[in-house]
């Protein structure tokens, strides 16, 4: 993969995170003025999200049809070279021929010399003998004149025949030599053909491996666009995750799926007989990642954490929302805090409720604020916090900041607090900090509906005010 298609790529996604990181948060109230409930549309964030992936899902696809082209290059090359290999070893076919060729030559003119140099030889010994027989028979005087003249015209024949031998063998050196330099000349073709040959086998190989490493890298390229696009995901989830909220639209969203928990206590009155008691709030559901609780205050219910604790004869209560209506089956106290009270819901019944269920915040210390929402009043505001090293599990908010929004904004116990990104902090212990929920542990429970009568109710709530009367003074 090219180095400035990565450059490219790394920069187009710190581009888009800085892009989505980007959120325009509508001034929520105005100075000097009366408070006012403003919704921030959510939809240019959605718009800037999409074209986000589809940018990068364009530098991606670009990325990959340049690696294509490069790939169909090499492969080209190879092609040619392979073409071009073909035909050097058809030269050295042709030219291994030619010199087979005039090898063959050479061996038959070699034959030819040989066998003119045994006539010429022969024909010299033959004059040879007739001059001696010429000189034998002038000595002697004893050869007529006739066969003197025969004998003369014999041994001019030879000697012609003689010098037309010299001249064919001068012919066929001459012939000799130039296919020694014949095949000296293709002798070098050759060796030139196969260096030839032996470079394009080494050009084919190169080329064989970097197609091979070009498809290994298109692979590996694959796989990285994945995991960027998987990543990219990862990226845009969190930035949504972690995108900034603004109170008014946190308190919208709180009012749409808030769940009416309504309680009714019956217990023994003073002078005989039975009384009754009812309460009735607003609570949210919220899960661990396992299980689904309604989550709320001890002050949402008909019971009081005191000493001489109340005897209940039996407690009663309803989950509702619309037309659903979900029989509370028992009510827990938090081993944290027991003023932090849940309900445990089946996973059918809070889907049949059709609400969010709120979820636990990740880092409670990502942002300085939290969005306080009443519970029983219709009040919600923004108000900072401070972390006391003293209590680690308690935030303590800042009342010098509080910013109410909407209604008379005084937090008290069992308010909801919730984290800027819309997730759920904890609940209000007191009007000053708030007990950071993390878990479900129960101090102690108590079961709903008839199943709850003659409950040790007076001793459970007595020991548990106790719990609450030895924390330090300022949790109280």
């Amino acid at each position: 993969m090219n180095r400035s298609i990565l450059i490219v790529i790394c920069d187009f996604l710190l581009v888009s995170l800085l892009a989505f990181s980007t959120v325009d948060i509508n001034k929520v109230s105005q100075p000097n003025g009366t408070p006012q409930l403003e919704m921030q549309k959510s939809a240019p964030a959605n718009t800037n999200q999409v074209s986000g992936k589809q940018d990068l899902g364009d530098v991606m696809r670009l990325a990959l049809d340049e690696e294509r082209k490069n790939r169909d290059q090499l492969v080209g090359e190879l092609t040619r070279t392979r073409t071009a290999l073909s035909d050097q070893d058809q030269q050295i076919k042709n030219v291994k021929s030619q010199l087979e060729s005039k090898e063959q030559q050479a061996a038959r003119l070699a034959e030819e010399q040989a066998n003119l140099q045994r006539q010429f030889a022969a024909a010299q010994s033959n004059a040879a003998n007739l001059n001696e027989q010429l000189h034998a028979t002038s000595v002697e005087a004893l050869i007529t004149k006739e066969q003197k003249a025969a004998m003369e015209a014999e041994a001019s024949k030879q000697a012609k025949k003689a010098t037309d031998l010299e001249q064919k063998l001068a012919e066929l050196q001459k012939n000799n030599q130039a296919m020694l330099s014949d095949r000296n000349t293709l002798q070098n073709q050759l060796q030139m053909s196969e260096s030839a040959n032996r470079a394009s086998l080494a050009q084919m190989s190169q080329l064989q491996d970097e197609v091979e490493s070009q498809r290994r890298e298109n692979v590996r390229l694959a796989e990285g666009v994945k995991a960027l696009a998987a990543k990219s995901s990862d990226l845009a989830q969190e930035i949504r995750e972690n995108r900034p909220l603004t109170p008014n639209m946190i308190y919208q969203e709180i009012t749409t799926n808030r769940v009416t928990a309504s309680f009714i206590g019956v217990k023994t009155g003073v002078f005989g007989g039975d009384s009754s008691k009812d309460k009735q709030a607003q609570i949210i559901l919220v899960t661990d990642g396992t299980n689904t609780f309604a989550l709320g205050h001890v002050t949402d219910t008909p019971l009081t954490l005191w000493s001489p604790g109340t005897q209940w004869e039996e407690l009663r209560g309803n989950l509702m929302r619309g037309s659903v209506s979900y029989p509370i089956p028992s009510l827990s106290f938090s081993i944290m805090d027991p003023r932090v009270v849940f309900i445990p819901i089946p996973a059918a019944e809070a889907k049949a409720l059709g609400c969010k269920v709120y979820k636990f915040s990740k880092d409670p210390y990502l942002f300085q604020d939290a969005v306080v929402v009443g519970t029983r009043d219709d009040y919600y505001g923004q108000c900072s916090f401070q972390i006391d090293p003293s209590t680690p599990q308690y935030l303590k908010m800042d009342h010098n900041s509080l910013k109410g929004l909407f209604g008379k904004f005084n937090p008290s116990s069992g308010d909801l607090v919730l984290s800027k990104t819309g997730e759920l902090l904890g609940v209000m212990a007191n009007s000053s900090y708030c007990a950071v929920t993390r878990s479900f542990e129960a101090a102690a429970t108590f079961r709903c509906g008839p199943d709850g009568r003659n409950q040790p109710t007076a001793q459970t709530l007595s020991a548990l005010y106790t719990y609450v009367a030895d924390m330090p003074y300022k949790l109280q």
